[in-house]
């Protein structure tokens, strides 16, 4: 009887693997939102006049809020405080109410004209809606990383994650292979977006599902204790986070890592346009393959890193790979959907690497009272790069890339751009090879397995 009453609800593989699933398709709802206006830029540039700048800064306000604000560190504080349900249904409305936004700003019932501090108002209140959805879709991140660190802790930690970044990036998948042919065939822009806030409010019912899943693993776990009291998170928590070196290794990786993956789906439609001479209605589908082959090899890797370790090296590796792909794409050769389509496929590679191995690792350097509020300052850290970069590329494809044709149409060269990318590549290696160094000085483990063998 008594081993009955130890046993915790996690310690169920049908319970743990239902709880990962639940929560994974509110995240894939939240990713179709993020990258569903990344293939309409050409259309949005042609039907209302943007720039590539205030394409820019629109994808860039995704950020506004969790950076200036520091809305993603009182998520993280808020997490460790108030626990997972609350915070989870919190970031869900969150993003159901940017979503909403966000579509009315670009839809046709929206009045143009005018500007908002300077920046045209279909912009500024689309950057706005953005804003609202970023913040609860990267508070529901670092909620949902905790999650599966409370359900699989001991277990397939990593496999684990990989899964849920997998079935998260079928929603990035979907967004840029489908958000420009629903566009054109419901004849509105807002279509698409309307359509991801319809998925938003299922995948937020989905997590009220979750919530009570949740609420019975917290009993199983009491009981387990049998009298034992854990100690709760103290604001105190937060200097421990930020004095230990090996988290400020995995956060700027993170930050480098995505800010060449991210703000460059963001325009990855329109490079296959007008270099690769994809057909508009077709560019879609190239970078589509990104998240698509991270559906299968993330889970791939993240069983390896599970099961033999190697964890700062997959990242390692990772990083270096993204050094290849964008310099494979800022050479004026092989101008080919071919060559593209390979180079994608190569880049996918990598984002499953890293990815697969990062987020696990996480948990050997921080303890777990503490993870809410250390994967929100990670997340805080990533946010810039995923605010400033798309402005700065923005910026660098109206100044550099732009170029006038006599019968004044216009062509774009992405040399300059795609050189900016295979930087962040460069930089991701560097603090890489750091983080090995460091890992090995103080013995985090993550070269090591995740899976306890003594656990089921």
């Amino acid at each position: 009887m008594t081993e009955i009453i130890r046993k915790k609800l996690s310690d169920s593989k049908a319970a743990r693997w239902t709880a990962l699933i639940v929560v994974s398709f509110t995240m894939m709802c939240g990713y179709f939102i993020t990258d569903v206006m990344a293939p309409l830029e050409d259309l949005l540039l042609r039907e209302y006049g943007w720039t590539s700048t205030e394409y820019g800064i629109f994808s860039g306000a995704y950020g506004w809020f969790n950076v200036f604000l520091l809305m993603l560190i009182f998520g993280g504080i808020i997490l460790d405080k108030m626990g997972v349900r609350f915070t989870g249904k919190m970031a869900c409305l969150l993003m159901v109410s940017g979503a909403l936004l966000k579509a009315y700003a670009v839809s046709s019932y929206f009045p143009s004209g005018g500007s908002i501090l300077g920046i045209n108002s279909q912009v500024a209140l689309a950057g706005l809606g953005f804003a609202v959805f970023g913040m609860g879709v990267e508070i529901a991140g670092i909620t949902v990383s905790k999650i599966i660190v409370k359900w699989f802790t001991g277990h397939e930690l990593a496999l684990a994650m990989g899964l849920q970044v997998a079935l998260a990036r079928i929603g990035t998948a979907f967004a840029l292979g489908f958000s420009l042919p629903l566009a054109k065939h419901f004849e509105a822009i807002s279509a698409p977006v309307l359509i991801g806030a319809l998925m938003l409010c299922i995948g937020t019912l989905s997590f009220f599902v979750y919530s009570v899943m949740d609420k019975k693993l917290d009993a199983s776990e009491e009981a387990s204790r049998v009298g034992e009291k854990e100690e709760g998170f103290q604001l105190s928590d937060i200097r421990m986070i930020v004095t230990n070196k090996g988290f400020w290794l995995i956060a700027f990786l993170c930050v480098l890592f995505y800010s060449g993956v991210f703000p460059f789906l963001k325009f990855a439609t329109k490079l296959m346009i007008y270099k690769y001479g994809v057909e508009e209605s077709l560019a879609g589908y190239i970078p589509s393959l990104l998240p698509f082959g991270t559906i299968l090899l993330t889970p791939l890797f993240g069983s390896l890193y599970d099961r033999i370790g190697k964890g700062a090296t997959l990242m390692l590796i990772g990083s270096f790979m993204l050094i290849v792909v964008h310099g494979l794409f800022a050479l004026p050769i092989l101008n080919e959907w071919w060559f593209a389509t390979i180079v994608m496929i190569v880049l996918g590679i990598a984002f499953s690497l890293v990815p697969s191995a990062m987020w696990p690792s996480v948990p050997k350097i921080i303890p777990q009272k503490q993870l809410g509020t250390a994967y929100s300052l990670i997340f805080y850290v990533q946010n810039w790069g995923l605010m400033g970069v798309p402005m700065l590329i923005g910026w660098v494809i109206d100044k550099y890339a732009k170029i006038e044709l006599p019968d004044g149409t216009l062509d774009y060269d992405y040399t300059v751009p795609m050189m900016v990318f295979t930087l962040f590549g460069f930089l991701a290696v560097i603090v890489a090879l750091m983080l090995k160094a460091e890992d090995k000085k103080k013995g985090y483990g993550l070269e090591k397995p995740n899976i306890n063998p003594n656990n089921p």
